[in-house]
C-alpha cells in the first residue's frame, strides 16, 4: 500500500513509500480517495515542524481527507460505500476541560495529536483507518468536492465563534471583509454570502481564477490596501501577514469582530504604536481573536454549507490535481493555484 511520507525535520524528504498496511487505528477501513495540499504541508515537507508517531522515523502525510467506506462495524452509523472524511485533531489522553468536552479544537494544555500533523500518521494513504466518532459522512453528491470538508470546517468554526461574540450586543452587522483569495479565505466568503453579508475580499492577485471565484459569489473584490475597502463590521483576516493583520485591526467598524485565521512567520518586525492600537480596540469595543482547527460540530457545520453551495463554484477552487506517485509536486505553488489535491486512488 502506498502513502504520502516525509521525515519530520528534513527538508526536501517527500516521497512515496510502500507500507504493510492501513495507516493509523480505528474500526472503520477507508479506501483512500484524495487529500489536499496546504501551506501546512508544504512547511512540514519543508522541515520546519511535524512529529511523527511514538517509534516511528516517518510521518505519513494528509488532514484533508476523503475516502470511501470498505468496512464499519453496525453500529457506527457507517454503511460501506459511504463517502467520509476524516476528523484531524484528538484530544489528550487525560484531557483538558474543553478536550473533555469535546472541543478539542480549543485544547488548553496541548497534549492533543493530530494526523498527519502531531504525532499521528495523516490520511494520505490508498487505505486508512479511523475511529467511528472520527469519520464525518458527507453527501454522495458532492463526490470528490468533500475534500475541500476540513479546510472549511475551520472557516465554519471561525463564523460560530464570530457569532457568539456578535449576540454581546444588538450591532446588526452588515459588511464582512476577507483578507486572501486563498482556499481559507474563499472558504470563509462563501460562509459570509450564505449568510446574507455585503462581503468584500482583497487579494493581492488581479487576474486568474480568484477574482472570478469572488465575483462568482456576489463578492466584491479589491486588489489594493486594506484602507481602500469600505469599513468591515467583521473581518477574517487570511493571510497572516504582519502589515494585513495591522491594517485589519486598525481599519474597521466600531464595535468589529476581527477573526485571524492566517499563522504569521516569525522574524519580521513592524513599527507599531501599540498605544494607538489599544486605543482603538477600548474605545471602540473592538474584538480581536485567533482560530484554528475545528471539533466535530464544526464539520458537520461545514458539511451543509459545501451541500448548499454552488457545486461548479467548489470545483473552481481546486485548481489542480497530482497522481500519488508524483504527490510532491504539488508542494511546489504555481501562479494560478488556489486548491491542489492529490489523487490517491
Amino acid at each position: 500500500m502506498r502513502a504520502m511520507v516525509i521525515r519530520p525535520g528534513v527538508a526536501g524528504s517527500a516521497s512515496v513509500a510502500e507500507l504493510e498496511g492501513p495507516v493509523g487505528e480505528g474500526d472503520v477501513l477507508v479506501d483512500g480517495l484524495a487529500v489536499g495540499i496546504c501551506g501546512t504541508d508544504v512547511e512540514i515537507a519543508g522541515g520546519a515542524y511535524g512529529t511523527a508517531p511514538p517509534g516511528a522515523e516517518f510521518l505519513v502525510l494528509g488532514h484533508e481527507s476523503l475516502g470511501r467506506v470498505v468496512a464499519a462495524p453496525h453500529d457506527s452509523g457507517l454503511s460501506v460505500g459511504d463517502l467520509v472524511v476524516g476528523i484531524v485533531r484528538r484530544p489528550d489522553p487525560v484531557p483538558c476541560p474543553p478536550c473533555g468536552m469535546g472541543a478539542w479544537d480549543m485544547c488548553r494544555n496541548g497534549g492533543y495529536t493530530e494526523r498527519g500533523i502531531k504525532g499521528l500518521h495523516g490520511y494520505g494513504a490508498e487505505q486508512w483507518r479511523v475511529e467511528a466518532g472520527f469519520a464525518v459522512r458527507v453527501d454522495p453528491a458532492l463526490g470528490s468536492l468533500a475534500v475541500l470538508l476540513e479546510p472549511a470546517s475551520v472557516v465554519a468554526k471561525a463564523w460560530d465563534h464570530i457569532e457568539r461574540i456578535l449576540a454581546r450586543a444588538p450591532l446588526s452587522p452588515k459588511r464582512v471583509l476577507v483578507t486572501g483569495a486563498g482556499p481559507i479565505g474563499l472558504l470563509a466568503a462563501l460562509l459570509a454570502t450564505q449568510r446574507g453579508f455585503d462581503v468584500h475580499v482583497l487579494d493581492l492577485v488581479t487576474d486568474g481564477p480568484k477574482p472570478e471565484l469572488a465575483a462568482a459569489l456576489g463578492a466584491s473584490y479589491h486588489s489594493g490596501a486594506v484602507v481602500d475597502v469600505p469599513e468591515p463590521d467583521i473581518v477574517l483576516e487570511c493571510t497572516g501577514a504582519p502589515s494585513v493583520v495591522l491594517d485589519v485591526i486598525e481599519h474597521n467598524a466600531p464595535a468589529g469582530v476581527v477573526c485571524l485565521t492566517g499563522v504569521s512567520s516569525g522574524g519580521r518586525e513592524l513599527p507599531v504604536d501599540a498605544g494607538a492600537v489599544n486605543r482603538r480596540l477600548v474605545l471602540q469595543n473592538d474584538v480581536v481573536f485567533g482560530s484554528v482547527n475545528a471539533n466535530r460540530a464544526h464539520y458537520d457545520a461545514a458539511a451543509y454549507a459545501l451541500s448548499a453551495a454552488d457545486p461548479v463554484w467548489l470545483s473552481g477552487l481546486i485548481t489542480r490535481r497530482v497522481p500519488l506517485e508524483s504527490w510532491a509536486d504539488g508542494l511546489q505553488q504555481q501562479p494560478d493555484d488556489v486548491k491542489v489535491v492529490v489523487d490517491l486512488g
